[in-house]
């Protein structure tokens, strides 16, 4: 079989940046085609609501349901589930959960209140989001870490209810998913999917509430209907292939980057792997090390894929000039496989998750170490954060002015009215003082 050959990069080279730029252009682009028949399905759904759902269930999952309670599961489902799994499972997957359900505790955004020099009270108020909205792709997939991932977060934070969509073609659902749904305490599974599910989810439905966020990953689909209904609902993010950077010194075995470089390629062909060094030897080492490990995977036409068309092995001039790449990728996750981890990670700016040391690989993330796995992917860790509580709380501000801090403030407030020719708040402002 032919060699995996990733793309090789200089950063010495005059086109660098360029070649870079190239090999970064992947910004997930909806057709138009796909963003009609997405606004089509959202139409039908507001329209004719259960109706709707349960023709389009029908006809896009190969179902025969006659009508919308039928698409609702009993917890007493999620529960048989559970129990059915392997004791091994069941145990990774409570241990997942635990860690983190304790990350999450940390993140909780506080109340705050404080007293001026006037004597006016201003603060700030933390409420959950009364209901929220999780899609979960459903089929062969599974993937209960991501039910755990966007669950537990919500249910820290306080969410009142927290609704699960997935969709089961030809009726099939799979247990693995329905047993973490029982784990996060989900409080409804809907077997939907598909834009129609986005659709009830943010209009709502006689059957199906309106929620308050709609997170979670989704096929092309999926990911425009939330892009259509953003502003009627909130949304976590429109998230691009999987990626991941990997800065090394050359003193970790070449066959655990390999594989790690691996975990993020078998995603699907479009995904990322990077590995930045400069040390040439170790470029080539892992090079080396790819090859000889890729017959082991069970993806291997899209590890090929994927490391063929979007990877790259880059030689970068010093450890400086590593992090300031990695900085203009600002990758999902960034592993720092070097001697000193803390030291270059105070240079990274940009980065959805970085793992620390050669023991510390992005697996870990994904399952089980605690902080939350759904990150920014596609550049958008320059501006976007991880999933997490404060994404499930509202933030409420609190004034409340004394007789005499309201004298104070009114002449403030009515001239900078005024400069705006806003007449009604400033007559507003001086009537208090």
């Amino acid at each position: 079989m032919t060699a995996l050959k990733p793309q090789r990069l200089d950063s010495r080279d005059a086109a660098f940046t360029l070649q870079l730029d190239a090999l970064l252009d992947r910004a997930p682009e909806i057709s138009t085609d796909i963003t009609q028949v997405v606004d089509d399905l959202i139409a039908q759904v507001r329209a004719d609501g259960d109706a709707a759902v349960v023709a389009l269930t029908n006809r896009f999952d190969r179902r025969t349901v006659q009508q919308a309670s039928e698409l609702v599961l009993e917890a007493a489902a999620l529960e048989t589930a559970w129990k059915g799994l392997p004791a091994d499972l069941r145990d990774a997957l409570s241990t997942a959960a635990a860690r983190i359900t304790a990350y999450a505790e940390h993140q909780k955004i506080a109340a705050f209140e404080f007293t001026d020099a006037h004597g006016n009270r201003l603060g700030q108020r933390v409420t959950p989001m009364d209901r929220v909205g999780l899609y979960v792709p459903g089929g062969k997939a599974a993937y209960p870490s991501s039910v755990l991932m966007n669950a537990l977060p919500a249910k820290v934070a306080g969410v009142g209810e927290v609704v699960m969509v997935v969709p089961a073609p030809g009726g099939d659902l799979n247990p693995v998913v329905l047993g973490a749904a029982h784990l996060a305490g989900i409080d409804r599974v809907i077997t939907i999917g598909g834009a129609q599910a986005v659709a009830a989810l943010a209009y709502g439905t006689q059957t199906i509430a309106a929620v308050d966020k709609i997170v979670g990953p989704g096929n092309a689909y999926v990911a425009a209907a939330k892009r259509r209904v953003f502003g009627r609902v909130g949304i976590d993010s429109i998230a691009g292939p999987s990626e991941i950077v990997i800065i090394s010194d050359g003193n970790t075995d070449p066959r655990w980057l390999a594989m790690d470089l691996f975990s993020q390629a078998e995603h699907d062909e479009l995904a990322q792997s990077i590995l930045i060094s400069p040390d040439a030897a170790c470029l080539d080492a892992v090079e080396a090390a790819m090859n000889t490990r890729l017959s082991a995977l069970g993806r291997q036409d899209i590890v090929r894929a994927s490391v063929g068309h979007r990877g790259a092995l880059i030689l970068a001039r010093d450890f400086d000039d590593a992090a300031a790449i990695s900085n203009r990728i600002a990758p999902e996750h960034l592993e720092l496989a070097v001697d000193d981890p803390r030291a270059l990670m105070e240079q990274i700016r940009h980065a959805g998750a970085i793992f620390l040391g050669r023991h510390t690989p992005e697996a870990f993330g994904d399952y089980c170490a605690g902080p939350n796995h759904v990150l920014p992917t596609s550049r958008a860790a320059r501006f976007s954060n991880p999933l997490g509580v404060y994404e499930f709380q509202k933030r409420t501000s609190l004034i409340e002015c004394t007789p005499e801090g309201a004298k104070v403030l009114a002449p403030i407030a009515a001239r900078i009215a005024d400069a705006e020719g806003l007449a009604a708040h400033a007559a507003s402002a001086r009537d208090r003082s």
